[in-house]
């Protein structure tokens, strides 16, 4: 083979032979050649011949996959291995932020190219109404644009693992920014929420339990519309996972209070940021909170409180119990069956306080109550009988121990 040939086919493979040594070495038809059959169906073509640096970003990236080369945003000729000649025309090596987001939205604005891969086409317009979106439009150039969470050479799908926007991903990637307190000073923002959201329930969620339907910043802020939720819209943003719940608090005087502006929805009880599921003995110290202590509200919460503490203690009798009928030898499957009716009770009990109403939790209370008289009785007849034959037993081991006592007698005179 000749070393022009074997030189052209090294760098389009590996983009790393000099393009001086490419030109002495090769005429002018060879090269032609060459260069056609690199870049026809193959991402190996003139651009990252010379910019090798990302080709390896480019061909793990989903553009690459799509068939989306350099030109396609840059401009130029991707067919020329020269530099003068590939850098010609509508070339441009570095955008502008806003003019990043233009080159990004003449694909993901178009309906027709994003619906055969499942992809909505208003990103743009989100972005627009979002806080991130107005900076841009008044010039802010540390406002983030497309490019500072999807790497525009590297761009992975969300549910690639990788992604910066992943679920398991996209919370470091807000912190980019949100935990900069130089970055965040003008704007009056404070540097905290990372540190908060990671002691959450949400984030226990997420992390431990493995839940990517879990919220993550985006889940209430939105992602490329990123706001924080209005005072009365944070009910309903909670409403989207916890239908019930949401449905609950709208029946009773938090969901008007909520609605009216008073009260700021979910996070008055549950925080934002660092979202916790109140402890069951703390509901009444945390109506205190906004109610006095001989308030008919307080009295209520109260209630609740001990409406909820008992239901706990009767589920946990239960548990108990089964132990007992398991220690005793019977049959736990009926039991276990009540075990897990009465576990649904008791949620359905915890959603129900949302509604303040006490008349609502006192059905549930009192099947959850039903079923653990139940067990708990026969638990204790399966003990009673338990016993009764282990005092049966004392005679016979009596006997026994007597017999060989007097065997080893005879045994000792025959001796």
């Amino acid at each position: 083979m000749r070393p022009a040939v074997v030189a052209l086919v090294f760098a389009g493979l590996f983009g790393w032979w000099p393009a001086t040594a490419i030109e002495a070495s090769a005429p002018t038809t060879i090269r032609a050649v060459t260069v056609q059959q690199t870049v026809s169906g193959d991402p190996q073509y003139g651009c990252i011949v010379c910019h090798a640096e990302k080709r390896r970003a480019y061909l793990q990236g989903v553009h690459s996959e799509r068939h989306i080369r350099c030109n396609d945003c840059h401009g130029g000729d991707p067919d020329a291995l020269e530099i003068e000649t590939a850098h010609t025309g509508d070339f441009v090596a570095d955008f502008s932020r806003l003019a990043a987001v233009e080159i990004c939205v003449r694909c993901h604005s178009d309906p027709d190219q994003m619906r055969q891969y499942g992809l909505p086409a208003d990103q743009l317009a989100e972005l627009r109404t979002s806080r991130h979106g107005q900076l841009l439009d008044e010039g802010h150039q540390d406002a983030p644009a497309c490019s500072d969470c999807h790497d525009p050479h590297m761009t992975r799908a969300v549910v690639d693992a990788r992604s910066n926007v992943n679920p398991f991903n996209i919370v470091g990637t807000c912190a980019r920014c949100h935990v900069d307190q130089a970055l965040m000073e003008p704007y009056g923002l404070p540097t905290d929420q990372v540190a908060e959201f990671m002691q959450s329930r949400h984030w226990t969620a997420l992390t431990e339990d493995h839940n990517v339907a879990a919220p993550t910043c985006i889940g209430c802020h939105g992602s490329h519309a990123a706001l924080p939720p209005g005072q009365v819209e944070i009910a309903n943003v909670c409403g989207r996972c916890h239908a019930e719940i949401r449905h609950e608090l709208d029946s009773g005087p938090h969901g008007a209070a909520s609605r009216a502006g008073v009260l700021n929805g979910c996070i008055a009880c549950h925080e934002n940021h660092s979202t916790v599921r109140l402890p069951s003995d703390q509901i009444a110290r945390t109506c205190a909170d906004c109610h006095g202590a001989e308030s008919a509200e307080m009295s209520r919460g109260t209630e609740l409180q001990d409406m909820i503490l008992r239901a706990e203690s009767d589920v946990e009798h239960i548990e108990h119990a089964i132990e007992t009928l398991t220690e005793a030898g019977r049959s736990t499957v009926d039991a276990r069956f009540g075990l897990q009716t009465a576990i649904t009770q008791y949620r359905r009990m915890v959603h129900l306080t949302h509604g303040l109403s006490v008349e609502a939790l006192e059905d549930p209370g009192r099947q959850i109550g039903s079923i653990t008289s139940a067990i708990e009785n026969r638990a204790e007849v399966a003990e009673e009988e338990r016993w009764e034959h282990k005092l049966l037993l004392i005679p016979v081991w009596f006997f026994a121990l007597a017999i060989v006592f007097l065997a080893g007698f005879k045994l000792r005179r025959m001796a």
